[in-house]
């Protein structure tokens, strides 16, 4: 999965400014929001006058971005629905999710409809260009978020709930450093495994879905840039080579370490 944040918190809303700075983000990039005027996106406007405007050139990226976003929350709760029925439907029939939720119940965990949550999760986009979404988030105090308006299939949210109950699962057993307040080595260990072992990294998922059709060192690839983006969202982050350098540190170790799972299966 890519998640830029892993908080198991939805991202807030942009703040009313046009370039505004997120919250707590000092020195972070600013983010933008919308202004109709530079945009071309009117959320007062009926959404196909919005939409004839993208197919007539009349829109720019940045207003494309908030279009997209103002229609995800008008179909915040069909895209809710649809979640739940897939969460339901993997708690039930989906091998991977079963073994994980067995073997989280063996470190007296628990996770069900009370605590995977669906709903809708608002994306940012910086000021330099970078859209920043997530399609799941794993917190330790309230359990597991699935983004509801990212999610594509079942199949996507089947990656996206392995990858964040890896997550779950390393935290009962090692009580990970989520913040990196000690270091970021729990956090790129954690990130690694999750990748590694939640299939999104799989062959058929970056050719099919992602356009890549690279054969030599794909999965490695795949689940080092991951990785290395999930560990720059962290707040102790100083940045991409900060975080490279970190998944460097702590790759054999993690990414030989295939548990819960005897290998890698997905």
């Amino acid at each position: 999965m890519a998640t830029t944040n892993d908080s198991g918190a939805a991202p807030q809303p942009s703040p009313p400014d046009a370039v505004a700075a997120a919250p707590g983000t000092s020195g972070k990039k600013l983010e933008m929001t919308n202004d109709p005027a530079r945009t071309g996106f009117d959320p007062q406007m009926k959404w196909w006058m919005n939409y004839f405007k993208i197919l007539t050139g009349q829109m720019t990226p940045e207003g494309m971005f908030h279009f997209r976003e103002w229609r995800y929350t008008v179909h915040e709760e069909r895209d809710c629905k649809r979640c739940e029925e897939y969460r339901d439907w993997l708690f039930t029939y989906s091998p991977t999710v079963s073994f994980l939720s067995g073997k989280i119940e063996d470190l007296n965990g628990k996770l069900d409809k009370s605590n995977v949550l669906c709903r809708r999760c608002p994306a940012r986009l910086t000021e330099d260009g970078q859209v920043h979404r997530q399609s799941g988030g794993f917190s330790p105090n309230h359990g597991i978020l699935l983004c509801a308006n990212e999610i594509r299939d079942r199949k996507h949210l089947e990656d996206t709930l392995a990858h964040e109950m890896v997550h779950a699962w390393d935290h009962l057993r090692w009580k990970v450093d989520w913040m990196g307040d000690k270091d970021l080595k729990h956090a790129a260990c954690t990130e690694i495994r999750a990748s590694m072992l939640s299939g999104e990294c799989r062959w058929t998922r970056e050719a099919f879905t992602r356009n890549n059709w690279t054969l030599t060192q794909q999965f490695q690839n795949c689940v080092r840039q991951r990785a290395i983006k999930s560990v720059m969202a962290r707040p102790r982050c100083e940045g991409e080579e900060h975080a490279s350098k970190v998944v460097r540190k702590v790759w054999d170790s993690c990414f030989s370490d295939t548990r819960p799972f005897d290998e890698v299966y997905r």
